[in-house]
């Protein structure tokens, strides 16, 4: 028999909507001093039905969605433009506890992406400029050569945006709260949206 691992997740206890519920955990997640809580896996899948997973950061959260950024050119880009639905997955072992969330994604607004990718350290903007992501190189010391490049053209002045490069917004319509509890009988909460308001439902672990 193992021992319970955090608090027990009931539904007296649970927030009305999933996105309280979701910034408490977040929450406790940060103040336990998880390495990158905002780390999450990204689910998509080709027109085809072929999936593909990886690990993305996840900028932002509110009723209107999950954002993350990413070169809309990547693998990932080419999915959500073509299939534009995927799921995400928060995993916090510590706390025993993962975030299940899907739903329909879109494009930020290029106003949002600007606001973020000046945000963003220097050496990360000119990495946005320089990657091709997800296509082939002949080795990383090209990539190196384009950041340099981009470096003596720029020097210390602003950094443009690349136009293949901004946000995606997930729009939840579904997310599950999982708790890790004692011999495997787990807590699973799942928030469905119906006709607006927010249907929770315990499922078996």
């Amino acid at each position: 028999m193992t021992s319970d691992h955090g608090k027990p997740l009931r539904e007296q206890d649970a927030a009305t909507d999933p996105f309280a519920q979701f910034a408490a955990w977040e929450h406790d997640a940060r103040e336990a001093g998880l390495r990158m809580p905002e780390a999450a896996a990204l689910a998509t899948a080709s027109p085809d039905g072929v999936p593909s997973v990886r690990m993305v950061l996840v900028k932002g959260f509110g009723e209107h969605g999950f954002v993350f950024f990413s070169n809309y050119d990547s693998a990932k880009g080419h999915d959500l433009e073509r299939n534009p639905r995927a799921a995400l997955m928060f995993y916090w072992d510590p706390l025993g506890r993962q975030v299940r969330l899907s739903g329909a994604v879109e494009r930020t607004s290029a106003a949002e992406s600007d606001a973020y990718a000046q945000s963003r350290p220097r050496g990360s903007q000119l990495s946005a400029l320089a990657s091709p992501q997800s296509q082939i190189v002949a080795s990383r010391a090209l990539l190196e050569q384009r950041v340099a490049e981009l470096q003596r053209e720029f020097g210390e002045g602003e950094l443009p945006r690349a136009e293949h490069w901004g946000g995606f917004r997930l729009a939840v319509e579904t997310v599950e709260f999982w708790q890790q509890r004692s011999d495997r009988l787990h807590d699973r909460l799942r928030y469905r949206r119906g006709g607006g308001d927010w249907t929770i439902e315990r499922l078996a672990p």
